[in-house]
């Protein structure tokens, strides 16, 4: 097992005074996000009142003997079709966007075509993440380790998720437990890594521009948001969600792979270690008021930043991580 400690964490070594800071420099400076400026949260709700007004639970089970994936012939993730779709906000469609969606300074969303690719349905939990930690030795931070096992893992830097993917990626091309359909894919070089912004927009909202994953108005029966905490992942049904991911609309902040860019976006942007200093991060979390677990909503943080609201979600792509 190669040592994954090192070869993740030490590029981002001389950042590491950085991540306390790093959430409020980008809402306040360069997400134009101004806390002044949002409308107040709703009084909090508790865990436990949201999950007892949640239906029957439509989750598939997990497997212990497969990384504690879902248990379906992709292990849970996702095929999101190749094509266009409407990425960023209109003014005109969309009154509480920020100015950190708009496509041009006047305002609108613009067409991204994007291939194939594969997003896990669920948010990485903590029994998944623990294993991974379990079976490789890499460092954490105790926080991520702490929550009950079925919700969403939190207190991971982005060094600590491409960990993850590099194990996870390993472990799927290597072992008898990958299920054949999946095996097929590893085997035909597909990575896993997270996904891109716009991977992760076009799964979460569908390809015709959705406020919300499912449609124009806000739901409290549909994501965990202006709450107290996490909650199991896919706790919330989401039937009308195009792609079925659950958890796109608050839970956790989910971290991307896309460096933190102005639009239009421009896929064919190389990532640059030493001078991004920024990744984005979308979804909301549970703490957000509505206006922040919109679809197009972009936040970001420092890659060395763990905050209890901060999570992940993987993907299989044909691009380099």
């Amino acid at each position: 097992m190669p040592d994954l400690n090192a070869q993740v964490a030490n590029p981002f070594a001389h950042r590491s005074g950085v991540g306390g800071v790093i959430i409020v420099v980008l809402v306040a400076v360069v997400a134009g996000w101004l806390y002044t400026q949002r409308p107040q949260p709703p009084a909090a709700v508790s865990t436990a009142s949201r999950l007892s007004a949640v239906g029957s639970d439509t989750r598939t089970g997990f497997r212990s003997d497969a990384w504690f994936l879902p248990d379906d012939d992709l292990l849970g993730f996702v095929e999101i079709p190749a094509g266009p779709f409407l990425m960023g906000s209109d003014p005109a469609r969309d009154p509480l966007l920020f100015g950190n969606e708009r496509w041009t300074p006047l305002g609108g969303s613009g067409s991204v075509d994007l291939p194939l690719y594969y997003i896990g349905r669920y948010e990485v939990t903590v029994a998944q993440f623990r294993h991974f930690v379990e079976v490789t030795g890499f460092r954490v931070d105790a926080a991520a380790l702490s929550g009950p096992a079925d919700h969403p893992v939190v207190a991971v830097s982005w060094p600590d998720t491409l960990a993850y993917c590099r194990w996870l990626e390993e472990a799927l091309t290597e072992s008898p437990a990958t299920p054949s359909r999946l095996r097929q894919i590893v085997d035909d070089g597909w990575r896993v890594s997270l996904p891109t912004e716009a991977e992760w927009e076009k799964a979460a909202r569908g390809t015709g521009g959705r406020t919300f994953p499912w449609g124009a108005e806000p739901r409290q029966d549909r994501a965990n948001y202006g709450g107290t905490g996490t909650i199991p992942v896919g706790r919330f049904s989401c039937p009308e969600c195009q792609f079925g991911l659950f958890d796109a609309s608050g839970n956790v902040w989910e971290l991307t792979r896309s460096a933190y860019r102005p639009y239009p976006y421009d896929p064919g942007v190389d990532v640059d270690l030493d001078e991004d200093a920024l990744w984005v991060m979308r979804g909301g979390s549970y703490s957000d008021p509505m206006r922040n677990v919109r679809a197009a909503t972009r936040g970001g943080a420092d890659p060395g930043a763990r905050r209890p609201f901060i999570g992940f979600r993987v993907a299989l792509t044909r691009s380099e991580p």
